[in-house]
Parts: structure tokens; sequence; C-alpha cells
């Protein structure tokens, strides 16, 4: 659990930087401010996944909602606009937990209510409950609650505003169900509930605004429609169920218990006694979602759908070391089903266009997302019946060349990148502007590459495919010898970050880091040694690595401004939290006979596990300011920055 106190639940500052999230596993969520606020265009109680785990609409935007005690009325709910913040119902609001869903405490008039809000796995719902802590014995008049939901129905991406087009505001009540669909386009929004009345409204809330979309440059305004409202006498817990089905509101007693046991089912499967990590174990769930007959990964919360790259190397941290390889398995099956020209896709657009495979590195990762489920399972018949073909088909496209000038040179390192197009995970993009182009040999495709090759020799001989075991081990062994001729860059004692013909880019950056923490390296233990003491001096902060040593002048401190201004800090020193992860598998191998070593892992992950509490709660940001504070910034919920979090940390609880 995590608790948050009236300290900073009660104040501007703490209660509107600090968000939540409920996930429903098939790409729907519900997210805002602790403060209740929506701060973002993303923010919603039910945004729904209308083609899973894609088409995310906003259609129940928020719950304007007023405790009556005695004639007076305590407006629970707040709001930004233009100059002003009303209501201001954070004031109100004494404690905020995870308790394993968002749980809000507020206080008025001397008596304490509970809000609590969750999602059921596997539908577009949203549950929310209010209700009295203490019976209050009659002392006092039975409060009264009125809710006023305050409806969008829109793309997540989008804004609702009042000119948009004619409303259909009529809506339909009946068995405790109101329901309404104020646009043809959009799917009915269903509300259980056990309200004593429904009262019709009609109203527009003007201007809202969204404090985050304007801090990223974006429109930040937008007008929401309120139907109607919902009267609840409190003698009783309130409930309303916010669905794109038609549900009932006693479904609401089984849908919280089963919820609850299922999450408490995937903590008990994790074998993890440290309740620190219980909270990590939960977010790992949240970004594995359905597609298609299998599973995938949301790269991350807000606005990322399911990325190739970043569902691999999430792949070990969510499911394998939260001891779901059934889960891995899926992931794995889903994403080969979606190979071509020897490709895994960079990205499922949300429009459900076309899979975009613009990536060398995405590829990469699935080789060694397999090597590590091997190394949990042991299941190679699953790897032979299904898979095994399929990487010897992306070997042989990536020999004779595929996309992108992507191919194996004469030298047997792997070359990639044209001009125009971004492959790396390095790959922010402005116009027709590639921030960090690193076009020809990059230190970590190597790196991937020889790894690549490695795994593949080992299932080749597991196989019993001794031809092509041959083949591959000579190739790695031609991949190495020409590495280790040609990237090591003696001024600095660390590895060049890029090599194209003559060009040899110095620039101290934190991929060569998988040159050593990789299961397969080509980089002998003196020269390791000196690539993580580099890394280390330079780049290393309480919150990862940065993208880009302090020393260069391309050094950009703080990730902030327009969209153009952000992409071009996005990789030119910005900390990213998920290179943690290889960080310390580099840095254990070449500390391997220090004692101390493992207490100086804990203290480099410690930020990050105090960042549980912050930004957005239970969560790991996305990425981090280069200079100190470190400010978190971009998705507030990342899946690779949670998985290698979580990786390093049962791997470090665990002494292995």
């Amino acid at each position: 659990m995590i608790n948050l106190d009236s300290k900073i639940c009660s104040t501007i500052d703490g209660a509107f930087s600090r968000e939540w999230i409920e996930t429903n596993g098939i790409g729907g969520y519900a997210s805002a401010t602790v403060a209740g606020a929506n701060t973002r265009r993303y923010h919603g109680l039910l945004v729904a996944a209308t083609r899973p785990p894609l088409g995310r609409v906003v259609m129940l935007s928020k719950f304007e909602e007023t405790l009556i005690v005695s004639g007076a009325r305590f407006d629970l709910s707040s709001n930004q606009y233009p100059g002003t913040i009303h209501p201001e119902g954070y004031k109100y609001l004494t404690r905020f937990r995870l308790d394993p869903f968002p749980v809000w405490t507020f206080e008025a008039a001397g008596i304490e209510i509970e809000r609590s809000l969750f999602m059921p796995h596997g539908e577009n719902t949203t549950v929310v409950q209010w209700k009295l802590k203490d019976d209050l014995s009659m002392q006092i008049a039975r409060p009264v609650l009125e809710i006023k939901p305050l409806v969008a129905f829109r793309d997540h991406h989008h804004l609702r505003h009042h000119e948009d087009g004619e409303i259909d505001g009529e809506y339909q009540t009946a068995d405790g169900v109101v329901s309404i669909e104020p646009y043809p386009e959009m799917p009915r929004l269903y509300l259980a509930h056990n309200a004593e009345t429904v009262e019709q409204q009609g109203y527009w809330y003007r201007d809202l605004e969204y404090a985050i979309e304007r801090e990223r440059g974006f429109d930040f305004q937008e007008d929401l429609y309120q139907p109607f409202s919902l009267v609840f006498n409190l003698a009783t817990t309130a409930t309303v169920i916010a669905s794109t089905e038609a549900r009932i509101v006693s479904d609401a007693a089984n849908l919280k218990k089963s919820e609850i046991k299922r999450r408490a089912d995937l903590v008990v499967r994790s074998e993890t006694d440290d309740e620190s990590l219980w909270p990590l174990v939960l977010a790992a769930d949240q970004f594995i979602v359905s597609r298609g007959t299998g599973k995938t990964v949301i790269a991350g919360y807000h606005w990322f759908s399911d990325w190739g790259r970043d569902t691999m190397i999430a792949l070990p941290g969510l499911t394998l070391a939260t001891n779901r390889p059934d889960i891995a398995k899926s992931i794995l099956t889903e994403s080969s089903r979606h190979i071509s020209d020897g490709m895994l896709p960079n990205r499922f657009p949300d429009a459900g266009e076309t899979p975009e495979y613009n990536t060398v590195d995405a590829t990469l990762w699935y080789f060694e997302a397999i090597r590590a489920f091997v190394a949990k399972t042991r299941d190679i018949q699953f790897v032979r019946e299904t898979l095994y073909e399929k990487l010897v088909d992306i070997i042989e496209w990536h020999v004779r060349g595929t996309r992108y000038a992507i191919r194996a040179d004469d030298d047997g390192l792997l070359y990639a990148g044209e001009s125009g197009v971004q492959l790396t995970w390095m790959d922010a993009k402005i116009g027709d502007w590639v921030v960090t182009p690193r076009t020809g040999k990059a230190v970590e495709i190597q790196a991937l590459w020889y790894n690549a090759l490695c795994v593949m020799a080992d299932l080749a001989k597991e196989f019993a495919d001794t031809k092509r075991q041959k083949m591959y081990r000579s190739m790695a062994a031609k991949a190495k010898s020409s590495f280790r001729d040609q990237f090591w860059n003696a001024d600095d004692s660390c590895l060049y970050d890029v090599i194209d013909v003559d060009q040899k880019d110095a620039s101290i950056r934190p991929n060569q880091i998988f040159a050593v923490s990789l299961t397969h390296t080509m980089v002998d233990a003196a020269r390791s040694r000196k690539v993580v003491d580099k890394v280390e001096a330079e780049l290393l902060t309480p919150f990862g690595l940065r993208s880009l040593s302090p020393r260069d002048p391309g050094y950009v401190p703080i990730y902030k401004g327009s969209p153009v201004e952000r992409d071009a800090a996005y990789h030119q020193g910005t900390v990213w939290a998920w290179l943690i992860g290889p960080f310390v598998d580099a840095y254990r191998r070449t500390h391997s006979r220090d004692a101390m070593a493992e207490r100086r892992i804990a203290e480099m992950i410690s930020g990050l596990r105090t960042h549980l509490g912050e930004a957005m709660v239970g969560q790991i940001s996305e990425i981090f300011d280069a200079d100190a504070p470190h400010s978190p910034r971009g998705a507030p919920a990342q899946a690779w920055s949670v998985a290698e979090l979580l990786r390093v940390r049962l791997k470090l609880n665990s002494g292995r």
C-alpha cells in the first residue's frame, strides 16, 4: 500500500502534481490527479479501448461531487479554470492511498467520507463508490451526496469544445441505469447506480484548463457536458458503475471482490515477501494488455500504444521477474505474427493502420527476450515449434538486407540507417529533422546483433542444428573481432557511440553500456570496467542514466517547452529511468568481487523507489530532467521503467 497524508493531499502542489491510474487489461484506463482535477487531455474516469488495445475514447471525464449535510454544501471535486481553481475540494482531502486501487478520504462538517475506484479486468468499466467511514448513529441528518457526470466522448488525444457540433443531450433511464449517446460515432455510456433520484441538467462546463497540456505546448482548454445529476442518500454505500456495457449496480460487490483477489494473486505469484515491491508488481500488470488472441505491452500511459522495442525490453521485468511466463509466451507468440521482412514492428498506430517498421533494435531485443524466457522456463519445445524458424528467417533477412538499409556489412557488423529515418531507441524526430540520426553502426546495435547471433548458436546447439550452429558462431566471432578493432575510444577509455565509414562519434552516451550488460558480450573484462566507470562518472543519476554527458556542447539540462524544444532535448541529456537496468547488470558483472557492490546498487535505485510516491503514484515515469533535482517528465507511467527497476530489485532481493 502507498499512503499519502493530508500534508500532501490538501495542498495544491501535493494533490495536483500527483496522478493515479487504473487500467483494464485491454488498453482502457481511468486516471486523474489525486486532487480530482484533470490536468491532461488524457485524464478521465472511463477511457474506453474501442479497438483493444487502442481506439481509446474519453467517455466519462469526471464527476462533480458535493456532500450535503443539514443543508450545507461541501464540494469535494476540484477544477482548474482561467485564473482560478473551483471548487477546491482538495482542501477536504485528508488521505489518498493505493490499497490496492485508489481510495480517497475526505473530511467535512465532522464527517469522513471515503471514495474508492477500480476497473474490472477485461472490460471498459469503472466502478466508483462513496461511503461514510463511521456510523453517525443518526446524531445528525443523514448526509446526501450529489454526483454530476461530465462527459467528453472524444478521442483521448483530442479535446471537446461546445462549438464542435450538435450534441444529443437526451438520456434514457430505467431500472437503476442511465445511458447516454451524445455522438453517434461513439459508444453508448451506461451508468448503473443506486441513487434515489436522477435530475435532468443539460449544462456545459466551459473553459476547463489542463495545466500539463499548457506546459507541453498543446491546446489546454476543454468544454464538458453535464447531462444530469444523481442524488444519493448515504444511509448505504453510493455506487456508480460507468461502462460501455449495461451493468446493474449489484454487480459492484462481486466485481470488487474478484478484482481484489486477482491482484492479490499477482502478488502471491511473484513470490516476493518484500511489501515495498508489491506496488511495482501491480504496476507491471497495468501495461500487459490484449492484442488479437494474445498479449502485448502498452509502452506507457497515457498516449503510447504498444511498441515492439518497448515490449521486448520490458518483457523480462513485467512477466518473468513476476513469475508470469504464460504471459511472456503469449507476447512472444503474438509478436511473431507481425514479423515482416525479418523485422518486428516499431509500433501499432492508434488509428489502426498498418504497423510501422522503422526500428532496427526491436527485432534484436526479441532475441534477448526469448533468451530470458528460455533461461527462466527451459521451455525449449515452445521455441523450437513456434519461434525458431522465424528467428532463422530474421537472421537471413539481416544478412542479405531489409528495410532502411539494415544489413550485415562485410566486417560482420550491422549497418542501419537512411536519411530522414530514426531507427534506434534514440528516435526523436521533428518534421524531417532526426535529432540523433545515428546512421551507420551504432554501438548498442552491434551489442544486440552479437548477442542475437550467440543466442541463435545456443538454440541451434539445443536443437542439434549443427550446420547453423557453426554458421552463427562464425558470424559472431567475426562481429566480435571487428567490434574490438573499431569501437574502442582510447582517448576517453570507453566505446564510440556510432561508426559510419571513417567517422567515429565520440559522444559519451549510455548506449555503450549494452556492450557490457547483455549476456553475450564482445568487450573484455578490463575495458568493460572502464566503460562502466565512464558511464557512472558522467551519466548516472539517482533516477537512471543521462542520455548525453554534461560535458557535451549539445547537452540540454531541462526537458521542457514546446513539442519541438522537448523533442530536441529528449536524448540530449534527459535521464531515462529504464537504463538503470542495464547499468546495474553491467555494474554487477564488473564488480563481481566487490563485497559492497550490492549495497551500492541498492543506493543507485533508491531514488526510483522513493519516486513511487510521486508523479504517477505507484508508477515510474518515463524520463527525468538531466540536472538536479531531476524533475519527472514525459509519460508518468512507462513500461520499461517499471520493468527494469522491478527486474533488478527482485534480483537484488534474491541475491542472484
